[in-house]
């Protein structure tokens, strides 16, 4: 694909040499990330960051990522505080707000609102999620901490095998991972939800179209004895039409410590897109697997950091000026 100028809405954008070139140019990220360098490329530039749903992480991180590259950051947060409170139509909102930002990411509870907007909009436009459909940069950062973390074990993408677990009808993070994951090869999928929260079946067909062997279950302790990865999401209670009804399932799928020691793999990862369920009915990953050395979903919130800068300088068209712009921090930060 064209980056620059382009609107990062879906997966179905990428090829698989698109993931590398922001995967390699995410590696290039880390000194300014870790802030142990300074680049200013993005000066003048800024982001409008636009969330009509809670977010604590992308909203965040998509700020410190343009912040980190130079750019300035304007935000709004919640209906309540915009004009579409008032009546205001999205693209509207679009016309205006393009006007006033370099680049915007979105997140809105519509399936294909961030696409309609991004039709009416002046500027590049990524999608931060919509609804339950789509959140592509977490399946960018997803994917990029599988990779890391198979690395390490000298393993490739290719090959993996990957167990869902949770709220897999809702979860708009699964959803995308599994569209990134059919560009790679030999994957091996199952699936553990109740059947009322299965993940759709256009997707379990999307992946058997890849050639890719997916299993179904409910059975959440040996669906996760010989999986590289065990990827648990949270029961989505904004999805459903009553606190009551999300509460039917929650707390299904628990691991924790004693069932990782008796059903997985040493070696097996645990990834979770945040934020987790801590609340003594869900507690989907224990607090007494905090500590454990394959417990890599912080490892994730950093490395959201990484990807979404690279895509803020592919879409911006400044990757090759980084590194001539860049110095050396002038502070003590410590140690991490």
């Amino acid at each position: 694909m064209e980056f620059t100028g382009s609107h990062i809405l879906s997966i179905e954008q990428f090829e698989r040499f698109d993931i590398e070139r922001v995967f390699t140019v995410a590696d290039t990220m880390e000194p300014y990330a870790q802030r142990r360098k300074v680049t200013r490329v993005l000066e003048g530039a800024i982001l409008g960051n636009m969330f009509f749903e809670p977010s604590t992480r992308t909203r965040v991180s998509f700020g410190c990522a343009f912040n980190l590259l130079g750019g300035e950051v304007r935000e709004t947060t919640g209906f309540e505080t915009s004009a579409i409170a008032k009546g205001e139509s999205l693209y509207d909102t679009a016309r205006v707000l393009s006007g006033y930002s370099d680049v915007i990411c979105m997140r809105h509870p519509a399936v294909g609102s961030v696409s309609e907007f991004a039709e009416a909009s002046r500027v590049p436009v990524i999608n931060g999620g919509d609804g339950p459909n789509e959140h592509p940069t977490q399946a960018l950062l997803d994917l990029y901490t599988i990779r890391q973390e198979l690395t390490a074990k000298q393993r490739g993408v290719d090959g993996l095998r990957i167990a869902m677990i949770g709220d897999l009808k809702h979860g708009r993070t699964v959803h995308s991972l599994c569209k990134l994951l059919t560009l790679y090869n030999n994957i091996q999928l199952t699936l553990v939800s109740p059947v009322e929260l299965a993940m759709p079946e256009y997707i379990v067909d999307l992946l058997r179209s890849a050639g890719h062997s997916v299993f179904i279950s409910q059975d959440l302790n040996h669906s996760i004895a010989n999986v590289d990865i065990a990827y648990s999401t949270r029961i989505q209670e904004e999805r459903f039409g009553s606190k009551d009804e999300a509460d039917h399932y929650r707390g299904r799928f628990r691991l924790n410590q004693a069932i990782y020691t008796q059903y997985c793999e040493p070696n097996t990862v645990i990834m979770h897109p945040l934020p987790r369920d801590s609340r003594a009915d869900a507690n989907e990953l224990d607090n007494d697997l905090n500590l454990h050395p394959n417990l890599a979903i912080f490892r994730q919130t950093d490395n959201g950091i990484l990807v979404r800068m690279a895509l803020f300088a592919l879409v911006l068209n400044v990757v090759e000026q980084i590194e001539g712009s860049s110095r050396d921090v002038n502070w003590y930060r410590g140690q991490r």
